[in-house]
């Protein structure tokens, strides 16, 4: 039975596919050799095409409207890419099985793929009962003891309880309202059911509309989208493979179950490579489609290239990102091999909780207070912009809450006076701000950081790594090492010339080859070529947020006493060159400022706080002078850093990219919030 192109997506399961189509009704598109802007749009009748995948390529957007003689407006065409912050709206049409919810819901193994329902009825396991309406997590679809089932998760007074649902089980579920936002292509990715439409809002209501824009000037922020799918194929006697719009107006039948299927070229994906036993290792590959152009440096893999594939391994990485204020920073993975050398930059430090954890046995950590903090406890020290401490270990002490003796945790610390030291506590749970003073002049490789140091860690190259023709990090005006992750890699070389081979990530290099029955010359592979993977925005997110965060969250820092408006007598005005001083037992001269390698780092790190005085300054009372003061200092510090270093590095802290600065806020405060109801709940 001949069906449409696109009812024929609509009713297909990932799962089945690869999928044989012959075409009962064909289109030529007058002006094309065979295709138009990357899509395939001739397609002659009786023409045989095997599906092996598709994904939505575009969306048709209409704004929703409250006018009485429509709901919706007319439809404006919205690219992936499309900027904007977007909340997802619940669905308020049910779904009458699990079967169903597994077949037109994406669930997948990130935190997008495991979407959540509520069913209208209590549901009775052999051992558990899931009330109605509570939130049920679908977490992955795999066979259990033969039946095709979900699994499942609920979280119940703080416990996580496991269980499957078999597909066949009927009832009548509704999606769960989500707090989360997302981009339009991770909405397009995940969030879209197969046949239904999708309402989402805008979150950001900063969104600046001008004359350009597709949508009328009174739009609220909510949209209709609706897919345009994109079908991925292999044709008879191509090599490549075609992509075909869903809207493409043919007449499609399935003859999969009557076609020899094998007689097409096999695309295999590199995760389908990565798959493969060790034994069957190396093996000759021909690219069928070949990696973006804006995935760098892998643009050298262009299609109909062929490449040896030596081996497939875990290998590690340090994660790490550009040290600038701004929302243009980039994002790096930098292997073990890297052979440049890194010199160290002070790292800032929020809270007293952040410097027990970067303490360590190696060194005594020597930070400079950028806040004033008053303590409300006598037992306790009241810090002044300024003030220079030795972090020693953290203990408890006992002071006075409410009337009463209570045991806290404090940081035991040395003041460094002009002529001596002064030993005092600082409450772990201090709001302030600190800034590392170093006295290391070594150069370290990435491995020796990674041994002897803690992550995050603030580095500058020192020494570019020369076997790399253009080394992008050491242009940067700074790194922060964040962490070191294993990731799984494919080692390969070109055969036309393999002089050198290369290390590609296997989950974040969109390629597809075919195998070719060809002997390897050698199984040795030729030395491997150093590679710095700049990674994108929404891959940093995954790294970071999405996936390690939830397998190791942040240790949560201590609960904060109730605290009153710091008097305004507490704040001590403090010299500039008070700050600049070291101690005397790192052999620094008093009368001199830190050198000018540091002075850059400091600087950065200082105006940074200055931004940050700002905004506490509007969202909170604060007293005139306690402000002036800090704010003074803070300023004279960065005059005396500005005149060495202004040549150096060009700082811009205007933020041209307001969507990700938004989302950023967004996780941080989420994981916050999440982080504080755990803590009251634990308190409770």
């Amino acid at each position: 039975m001949a069906i449409s192109l696109e009812k024929f997506i609509h009713s297909l399961d990932l799962r089945a596919l690869p999928r044989v189509l012959q075409i009962q009704s064909g289109i030529y598109c007058q002006g094309s050799i065979y295709e138009m802007f990357g899509n395939e749009c001739s397609l002659s009748t009786g023409e045989v095409i095997k599906v092996i995948g598709f994904k939505i390529n575009k969306l048709i957007a209409s704004t929703c409207e409250n006018n009485e003689g429509s709901q919706f407006s007319a439809k404006v065409e919205l690219p992936l890419n499309f900027p904007g912050l977007y909340k997802v709206v619940a669905d308020k049409t049910p779904y009458v099985s699990i079967e169903e919810i597994a077949r037109k819901v994406s669930i997948g193994p990130t935190r997008f793929g495991h979407p959540c329902f509520y069913s209208a009825e209590d549901i009775k396991l052999a051992n558990f009962t899931i009330k109605h309406g509570e939130q049920i997590t679908f977490n992955s679809v795999e066979e259990v003891n033969g039946t095709m089932a979900v699994n499942c998760v609920v979280v119940r007074n703080n416990q996580t309880h496991s269980f499957t649902l078999p597909l066949s089980h009927e009832g009548e579920f509704y999606e769960c309202e989500d707090d989360q936002i997302y981009t339009l292509k991770e909405i397009a990715e995940w969030k879209i059911p197969k046949c239904r439409n999708r309402i989402v809002k805008l979150s950001n209501t900063l969104h600046m509309w001008d004359s350009s824009s597709p949508f009328p000037k009174n739009f609220d922020g909510r949209l209709i989208l609706m897919p345009v799918y994109e079908v991925q194929a292999v044709m008879k006697f191509r090599k490549d493979i075609v992509h075909i719009l869903s809207d493409l107006d043919v007449e499609v039948k399935d003859i999969t179950d009557c076609y020899d299927i094998g007689s097409f070229l096999q695309p295999l994906s590199l995760e389908d490579i990565f798959e493969r036993t060790s034994k069957e290792f190396p093996m000759v590959a021909e690219i069928m489609e070949g990696p973006s152009a804006s995935q760098k440096p892998y643009n050298l893999l262009s299609t109909g290239k062929e490449i040896v594939i030596y081996k497939k391994y875990q290998a590690a990485r340090v994660l790490a990102s550009e040290m600038r204020s701004d929302s243009s920073k980039r994002h790096f993975l930098i292997p073990m091999s890297y052979k440049g050398k890194f010199k160290r930059r002070p790292r800032e430090f929020p809270t007293a909780y952040d410097l027990e954890i970067a303490r360590s046995e190696k060194e005594q950590l020597h930070v400079v207070a950028t806040k004033s903090f008053v303590s409300l406890h006598k037992e306790l020290f009241s810090v002044s912009v300024g003030d220079q401490f030795l972090v020693q270990q953290c203990q408890t002490s006992e002071v006075l809450y409410e009337g009463r003796k209570k045991l806290i945790d404090v940081l035991a610390c040395e003041q460094i006076l002009s002529d001596s030291y002064k030993k005092v506590l600082l409450p772990m749970y201090m709001e302030g701000g600190f800034v590392e003073v170093i006295h290391d002049k070594k150069q370290y490789h990435l491995s020796e950081i990674c041994k002897e140091f803690h992550l995050p860690f603030n580095v500058k190259v020192s020494v570019r790594d020369l076997s790399i023709e253009k080394d992008v990090l050491a242009a940067a005006p700074g790194l922060q090492f964040e962490e070191e992750i294993t990731d799984s890699y494919l080692l390969i070389s070109s055969v036309s010339s393999p002089m050198e081979s290369w290390e590609i990530p296997v989950y974040r290099l969109n390629m597809l080859v075919h195998l070719l029955s060809k002997d390897v010359q050698t199984v040795v592979p030729p030395v491997t070529r150093t590679m710095v993977e700049e990674v994108s925005k929404e891959e940093y997110y995954m790294l970071r947020r999405y996936e390690n965060l939830t397998l190791h969250p942040p240790p949560r820092p201590p609960k904060k006493p109730t605290t009153a408006a710091p008097p305004t007598s507490a704040v001590l005005k403090q010299d500039v060159s008070d700050v600049l001083q070291a101690p005397k037992n790192f052999c620094i001269d008093t009368t001199k400022k830190l050198c000018s390698d540091q002075a850059a780092d400091v600087l950065e790190l200082q105006v940074s706080c200055q931004n940050d005085l700002v905004h506490r300054e509007n969202q909170k009372e604060m007293t005139g002078k306690a402000t002036l003061v800090e704010t003074t200092v803070i300023k004279d510090l960065a005059r005396n850093y500005e005149a060495e270093d202004e040549e150096e590095h060009d700082y811009s802290y205007i933020d041209e990219k307001i969507i990700e600065n938004i989302r950023e806020v967004f996780h941080d405060t989420s994981i916050r919030n999440k982080h504080a109801l755990s803590r009251g709940r634990r308190d409770i």
